[in-house]
């Protein structure tokens, strides 16, 4: 039995398999409440960590002792070819995303949409090599950075039901140029890249992946646990290795 962690920038996301099998999935708002959890109670004899911040290191210290316990790294092998040329600056989610991708569609164009913190573009070629992608702003950080960089704008948490294009308050002008506009970079990235690449698969993944969704007019897959599966195919993988 695997367990995988992918400590995001905001929140620790768990996933619990058996073979290619997910059998539990759980959000954490610390590393406290997982320590306490009962997955831990579990037959695990595996376990493979990604983290984009510091906080993994109690929980590995604590996990190490109790079963095989590893970092995902830059050295950690991988079923594609990484082509990005500034691989140790490469986020562990990104990569593990992409993997995902490839696991469930293997020898396919994959443009991956990672919908989180930042919206994290990343592709990997019907060669199955990963070539890199695209970073931009999620949708809390362009209402952050729009109240930050400006003396006058509120501060407005997103809303996941807005979808007016024309806003008709301060407020509502905020999130159409924050969320609806971000739909449209979406759906015009998505247009760039099969205008590149026959028959693209795309899959959209995150936490504002169901409000991305809603908007797109672009064809797409939704799985919530990419990242998840994406490394638990990185850990059967190194143990292949």
């Amino acid at each position: 039995m695997n367990l995988v962690l992918d400590f995001g920038n905001t929140r620790l996301k768990a996933g619990v398999f058996e073979g290619d099998q997910l059998l539990h999935t759980h959000v954490f708002d610390s590393t406290k409440a997982f320590l306490k959890s009962e997955l831990l109670q579990l037959p695990v004899q595996r376990c493979l960590i990604a983290s984009v911040t510091e906080a993994h290191s109690s929980v590995f210290d604590q996990l190490s002792p109790l079963f095989s316990t590893k970092l995902f790294s830059t050295s950690t092998p991988v079923p594609v070819t990484n082509l990005y040329t500034s691989a140790l600056t490469l986020g562990s989610d990104r990569l593990a995303a992409s993997v995902g991708a490839f696991s469930l569609y293997p020898h396919k164009n994959v443009l991956t949409i990672d919908a989180g913190t930042c919206i994290k573009y990343n592709f990997v070629n019907s060669d199955n090599e990963y070539l890199g992608g695209a970073i931009s702003p999620g949708l809390s950080m362009r209402l952050k950075a729009m109240h930050h960089f400006t003396k006058a704008l509120p501060l407005i948490e997103a809303d996941h039901s807005y979808d007016k294009l024309i806003g008709q308050s301060t407020a509502e002008s905020l999130l159409s140029g924050a969320l609806v506009a971000a739909a449209c970079e979406v759906d015009g990235m998505m247009d760039r890249y099969k205008a590149n690449y026959d028959d693209l698969i795309v899959v959209l993944t995150g936490g504002d992946a169901d409000y991305l969704g809603k908007q797109l007019k672009n064809r797409f897959f939704a799985n919530q646990n990419l990242v998840l599966v994406g490394l638990n195919t990185i850990l059967n993988y190194s143990v292949e290795k």
